[in-house]
């Protein structure tokens, strides 16, 4: 008889997948999770383009909520900010905060700059309070959505552990990451798994 696996897809968290503005299309790293990942799935929010904060906080609590068990997230740039935000609202709920056990942060935008989307100025100031999980935020040296030395600063706020990956980018489906193997590492050590690779 075979022997179970110690880390079985009912057993592993659910792992919730965050993107940006405009939603992450064909070649981003999330959307190749999606589809490779046995207990990944995609936060649908009902507007990518023209967000509303307090919309796409309470979908993630709702989708949080409807999880059964424990949950890990992975954030892509509006969605780093969105669970920062979800954090300022439900970091000390009983509920809902004890389920996240993790979050992987991808290129987190700098909300504060004057060109930042008029659409989406309702996500600044960016939260800066301590992340209630074991968090891994990502950055590049060359994102042109915020500076390397502001996401590093994020994180240390956060008490999150920083990566810098060089220059890439947005760390989007223009940075070429595909299924992206060492994020999947990254997202295991935050969730507690034995490995999504």
């Amino acid at each position: 008889m075979p022997v179970p696996s110690a880390v079985s897809a009912a057993a592993a968290p659910t792992i919730l997948l965050l993107p940006g503005l405009n939603n992450s299309g064909d070649g981003h790293w999330q959307t190749y999770w999606e589809q490779m990942l046995p207990t990944a799935q995609r936060v649908q929010q009902q507007d990518w383009d023209t967000p509303c904060r307090q919309d796409w906080v309470n979908t993630l609590d709702a989708a949080i909520q409807a999880s059964n068990g424990p949950v890990v997230l992975a954030a892509h740039s509006l969605g780093c900010a969105l669970v920062a935000w979800w954090v300022a609202e439900h970091g000390n709920c009983q509920g809902s905060a004890a389920m996240v056990k993790g979050a992987l942060l991808v290129a987190p935008p700098d909300v504060e700059r004057a060109d930042f989307p008029a659409s989406v100025r309702d996500f600044g100031r960016m939260p800066r309070m301590a992340l209630p999980f074991d968090t891994i935020v990502v950055g590049s040296d060359n994102d042109s959505w915020c500076e390397i030395t502001k996401i590093q600063s994020f994180s240390v706020d956060w008490k999150a552990t920083f990566h810098n990956i060089g220059a890439l980018g947005h760390l989007n489906a223009a940075s070429g990451l595909r299924d992206w193997q060492q994020g999947r590492t990254w997202l295991a050590q935050v969730g507690r798994m034995q490995s999504v690779v």
